[in-house]
């Protein structure tokens, strides 16, 4: 069910893409950084609603990136965060944004790993959240593993939190998000080389090949249910943070399809908690 096609060498080359972007990623106008040092809350309005109220609470934050979000938790009050990304860049500047804004490592630490070594690399565990996605999963060839390794860092009464691209959007057409023209079910990687990032598609980049996977919600919901969370919720959305498609426009702070155009979600985020100890 969870098989995919492995290529030689994909954690590298991923790597090096990743590590290349985050200095763009960092002084372009996509992620707002300005803004962010200045008490913008990089955080969805939907994730703030279902995620609930994290004051006192410890988060850990998969993938997090230049950790923006995981940072935002940290200001909705979580007592403590942690942020792991495998770019070493990324996790240099998520700690210089922490130091920004007046957090040190004992309220928002972070860690450079691969998040399939978590359990070797993460301190402190487990959380009372675990938080991830966001663009993350499509990196990952084991989905299973992903989910036994999220699972494991779950305290009882804990649970974590997914907010990620639909993967319905990956089997539509770029132009106008309406036409299948992909497997939904493929077990192939996608490999691209595209130059330039999501954040500025003009950059100027060498390391352009990538490789990815897509994910069924079937999949990643059966591999959570496996470990034993109980899955609380699963919610879609017919919004998507960037430019998925021609068609899109931004309304409301999303890019959203236009007005009278049949809709299919564009994100999707579940809730999946394990029971408190007894």
């Amino acid at each position: 069910m969870y098989l995919r096609e492995i290529p030689e060498g994909w954690r590298e080359t991923n790597k090096s893409n990743w590590d290349e972007r985050v200095p763009i990623h960092m002084t372009g106008d996509f992620y707002e950084i300005d803004a962010f040092l200045a008490g913008k809350d990089p955080l969805r309005d939907f994730e703030v609603a279902e995620v609930g109220d994290v004051s006192g609470r410890s988060l850990l934050h998969l993938q997090c990136h230049i950790g923006l979000d995981t940072l935002g938790w940290a200001r909705h009050g979580a007592s403590r965060v942690v942020g792991l990304d495998f770019s070493e860049p990324a996790v240099e500047s998520a700690r210089a944004l922490a130091a920004k804004i007046g957090l040190g490592p004992e309220r928002a630490a972070f860690v450079a790993a691969d998040v399939y070594d978590a359990a070797a690399a993460v301190p402190e565990g487990p959380y009372d959240i675990v938080y991830t996605g966001v663009g993350a999963l499509s990196w990952l060839p084991d989905i299973k593993r992903w989910a036994e390794t999220a699972a494991s860092f779950v305290a009882p009464g804990g649970f974590l939190y997914l907010a990620e691209f639909h993967p319905i959007t990956d089997v539509l057409d770029d132009e106008t998000g309406s036409r299948i023209v992909h497997d939904y079910f493929a077990r192939e990687p996608w490999q691209e080389d595209e130059p330039g990032t999501y954040a500025d598609r003009s950059a100027e980049t060498v390391h352009n090949r990538t490789v990815e996977w897509q994910h069924p919600i079937g999949e990643v919901v059966s591999a959570l249910c496996a470990t034993g969370l109980r899955l609380e919720f699963l919610h879609e959305h017919d919004v998507s943070l960037f430019e998925r498609f021609d068609s899109l426009e931004k309304r409301d702070g999303y890019l959203r399809f236009p007005a009278g155009q049949p809709r299919v979600p564009l994100m999707y985020s579940l809730k999946a908690s394990r029971p408190a100890a007894s």
